[in-house]
């Protein structure tokens, strides 16, 4: 990390709990909501893939240009270079290369074998998709990224071998050929995102056969978990025929459900948005971030369910040091006839316990409270945070 990075080693901390009624947020692959063993207790589960699909999606209701994620980079980039000027086959060929750069096509072998990847419910897709040998990934991409190569390959000639020139040791210029590859390391490989990548500066990115594509993500996200014990529960339904003039049902079917208290543990790590993000758009940055961990909702059976539910309550803190997640390891009981107060109460108990253990280790610039005081609305924490970082 940069040794001149104003926000190194300063984090973001959100310590968030949220109920749910009638809800199944995150399925596994029978359509169950989906569970953990915590503490000896079976726990309600939503994984962090799927709140952070919501929260992309989020930050683009909100207006902000989030990158692709996707296997077709061969056809942004086809389209960019047609938008440019580009015959078809000029630009089928740019897609091509460049797709190979990010995404190694499966063997022939792999595909023949009719292997089937397995894409995450996190992300509300459906079930899993037949390999088409194209990859085993989806990866990240900038609207802005897309365009910088296009137009690359556009001041090349759509050719997809490019040249650069260089002086040797005897201090005669000379040209030499570079790959696609090398070239596009040159034009992103180390990528400073605005806000029209904000999703990647914060979710990072892996590209396994270009490493110098690589981002590191400047927020980490637990699987959220209820704090107390769940037992999941079965609702039978039935379907009536509306054209059908004889008695009974003409479809029946049973789906899990389950309610909890969730606690949600989010840390944003300035230093590295910062890195991503080259210094700049950071207060907009951490905005645009707050109101979509706050908004987004994960958007399975919502039709049919409904569980649009915001925070109950929030500690945040802005802090140095290591990161601190609670485990809840001991479920919590009822209380007032519900399990909000005790979560908030053993949440606070455990955080305050933690900073008193830490000592000068604990690192705390400031800590805020979500929750209890209506005046203090969300819009007021964005404000608060934001005059803690300029500082």
């Amino acid at each position: 990390m940069n040794a001149n990075n104003p926000y190194r080693n300063v984090r973001i901390e959100f310590h968030i709990l949220q109920s749910f009624p009638v809800s199944c947020l995150n399925r596994d692959d029978v359509g169950a909501p989906k569970t953990a063993m915590i503490g000896g207790t079976l726990r309600a589960r939503v994984s962090s893939q799927c709140w952070k699909r919501s929260i992309r999606l989020t930050m683009k209701e909100l207006g902000i240009s989030i990158g692709d994620r996707t296997k077709l980079i061969n056809k942004l980039i086809s389209d960019e270079c047609k938008a440019l000027g580009a015959t078809d086959e000029q630009a089928e060929k740019c897609g091509r290369e460049v797709a190979a750069v990010f995404i190694k096509e499966k063997s022939d072998s792999k595909q023949k074998k009719g292997k089937k990847e397995e894409i995450d419910e996190d992300d509300n897709v459906g079930s899993s998709e037949e390999s088409s040998g194209k990859s085993d990934a989806l990866l990240f991409i900038s609207k802005d990224e897309v365009r910088t190569i296009s137009q690359a390959l556009k001041d090349n000639g759509f050719n997809t071998e490019f040249s650069e020139d260089k002086v040797d040791s005897k201090g005669k210029a000379k040209t030499s050929k570079i790959d696609i590859k090398k070239k596009i390391e040159s034009l992103i490989g180390k990528p400073k995102f605005s806000l029209d990548g904000l999703d990647i500066a914060l979710f990072g990115r892996m590209v396994a056969q270009a490493a110098n594509l690589n981002v590191e993500a400047a927020s980490s996200f637990s699987h959220a978990i209820s704090t107390h014990k769940v037992t999941n529960e079965v609702e039978f339904f039935t379907a009536l025929d509306d054209c059908n003039t004889e008695q009974g049902s003409a479809h029946m079917g049973s789906l899990e459900f389950n309610s909890a208290t969730y606690y949600r543990y989010i840390c944003l790590d300035m230093g590295q948005l910062w890195e991503n993000l080259g210094g700049q758009s950071i207060s907009e940055a951490v905005e645009a971030f707050v109101k979509s961990i706050y908004l987004a909702v994960p958007s399975a059976r919502q039709t049919t369910q409904a569980g649009y539910c915001p925070w109950e309550f929030a500690k945040i803190f802005v802090r140095k040091g290591q990161r601190l997640q609670m485990p809840f390891t001991t479920a919590v009981k009822l209380k007032n006839n519900g399990f909000i107060d005790s979560s908030k109460e053993a949440l606070c108990e455990y955080l305050s316990k933690k900073e008193k253990l830490a000592g000068s280790l604990f690192g705390k610039i400031k800590d805020f409270t979500f929750g209890e005081d209506e005046n203090f609305n969300i819009d007021k924490l964005i404000e608060s945070i934001q005059t803690i970082i300029k500082k």
